[in-house]
């Protein structure tokens, strides 16, 4: 056993290039997880800026200058997001307000609805098992409106913060694009003239982030806009709101497609109860999300798809668990980076045993 354990470090770790990649990896991980959440701006900066800089490649490639071409990307962002906040935010805010209005309304008819359960189908339930369903989802409901008063006064706290954070992230998203060569130079100057590897992952990983970061983009408007115009033909109440949670969820694979779905099909059940629109509203979400899974995000997605959803769904809540939302985010780009280093490693493995032979 011990000579296999040694075998395989001289064979994984004989190499100094593997050694620095190795220690490179370790630092930028504890980095993150113990300073991670002081650096937010940054995070959120660097995610715009590998958004933006398709655009500003496209305008560099019909003659604009690099500063022009990132000044004039930045202020059309900026300028639909301010279209997008003062179109959507009210129409959001009035609906989840309604929406909240409602909720008592709702529980009351889905307890309802749950009561005649054991009297219509006596053998599979009975009343002792929906009173224990009806206890656990009201305690629920409650710890959830503790948790959204508690971040709505202790968000009140952070109002200066964010009011910095619109001043930081535009500039720092400015200069990372107009100083992108300067500060990729600076960065290697830190780092250790045995870099080989870090360069490979470096190259595998920087065009796939940069497309994973714009798919995703693509792919929330899209399944929030197709939401939308499903829910709004069949006149669905708070269809502005649902559809911007159910392009929201694309941003946890498999796992917020299955949560989003409870309350779209609450709203619907509580509107149209069991009829013949609630399962045709049912249906067309389904075909949706089919979609999404089997035609949007492979076309997006081509080189992340590459990975089993296990290997997805285990990036999701390992990384979830270490950086929250990022994490959550980031889960696929960050698979994609572990096998990008088994990649180089395995490389280097097959270097060493030619060499050897």
């Amino acid at each position: 056993m011990f000579e296999y354990l040694k075998s395989w470090y001289e064979r994984k770790f004989s190499d100094p290039h593997s050694v620095t990649l190795l220690l490179l990896l370790t630092v930028l991980i504890a980095f993150l997880y113990f300073v991670g959440s002081l650096i937010i701006p940054v995070l959120v900066a660097l995610v715009i800026a590998y958004l933006l800089e398709w655009p500003v490649l496209k305008l560099q490639s019909l003659g604009l200058a690099r500063l022009t071409a990132c000044a004039t990307v930045i202020l059309t962002f900026a300028g639909i997001l301010v279209g997008v906040f003062v179109i959507m935010v009210p129409v959001l805010w009035q609906q989840t307000a309604n929406l909240f209005q409602e909720a008592p309304n709702m529980l009351e008819q889905g307890k309802s609805f749950l009561m005649h359960l054991p009297t219509q189908y006596p053998e599979l339930i009975n009343g002792t098992q929906i009173q224990n369903v009806m206890t656990s989802v009201e305690n629920k409901v409650i710890e959830f409106s503790q948790q959204v008063l508690s971040f709505s006064l202790t968000s009140l706290k952070d109002v200066v913060a964010w009011m910095i954070y619109l001043i930081l992230v535009p500039l720092l998203v400015f200069f990372m694009l107009k100083d992108k060569v300067e500060l990729t130079s600076g960065i290697e100057t830190f780092l250790p003239k045995q870099r080989r590897l870090i360069t490979q992952v470096w190259h595998e990983m920087n065009q796939q982030i940069m497309n994973y970061i714009r798919g995703k983009v693509i792919e929330i408007v899209i399944i929030g806009g197709v939401s939308f115009i499903a829910f709004a033909i069949f006149d669905l109440r708070y269809a502005a709101l649902l559809s911007v949670l159910v392009g929201l969820s694309v941003l946890i694979p498999f796992v917020g497609a299955a949560l989003v779905t409870i309350p779209v099909a609450a709203v619907a059940l509580f509107q149209f109860g069991l009829t013949p629109e609630f399962w045709y509203l049912i249906i067309a979400y389904g075909v949706i999300q089919a979609l999404d899974g089997n035609v949007l995000v492979p076309l997006l997605f081509s080189e992340a798809v590459d990975l089993n959803p296990v290997y997805i769904i285990v990036a999701v809540l390992f990384f979830g668990g270490l950086w929250g939302f990022w994490g959550v985010f980031f889960a696929i780009p960050l698979a994609s980076l572990v096998r990008a280093l088994v990649n180089a490693w395995t490389t280097q493995d097959k270097e060493f045993v030619q060499e050897f032979e």
